[in-house]
């Protein structure tokens, strides 16, 4: 990863709120656009989307609208790394994926959790970081 040619590098912070998602999604476009084949584009879209509307409506149902999101998107040659800071309770994300997947023969099928489905099955690379500074950081990882 470390000889890859850095393009492009952003970083967001936004309130915690839905509304907040069209300026998330305006800013990526922003960043990403020139730089990523289209359907990676796209694939890279519906995968923010998902975690950002997540760290909403779970990681921050509790909190305060003013409690800060930070996201980053940075894009490499050969891929494109998006990353989501949030201020929820420690999250399992492999435990998560693992639950949604045994609750039926089809987890699309199953309301919850659908949004974990997407991403990890949109990205090459999905994980969940827990950080000194008591935040969460989801890091998603696609070749371009």
């Amino acid at each position: 990863m470390s000889n890859a040619a850095l393009l492009a590098q952003s970083h967001l912070q936004v309130k915690t709120t839905l509304s907040s998602l069209e300026e998330v999604l305006f800013w990526f476009e922003k960043t990403a656009l020139d730089f990523l084949p289209t359907d990676v584009f796209h694939q890279s879209q519906i995968a923010l989307t998902e975690g950002f509307t997540n760290v909403v409506r779970h990681a921050h149902h509790s909190l305060p609208e003013t409690t800060p999101i930070e996201l980053e998107v940075r894009i490499f040659s050969p891929w494109i790394e998006m990353k989501i800071w949030d201020m929820g309770e420690p999250f399992n994300l492999e435990k998560a994926l693992e639950s949604v997947c045994q609750m039926h023969a089809d987890p699309l099928e199953h309301e919850g959790g659908r949004g974990l489905i997407f991403m990890s099955k949109l990205m090459d690379e999905l994980h969940c970081i827990r950080l000194e500074d008591n935040r969460n950081c989801l890091v998603m990882r696609k070749q371009i």
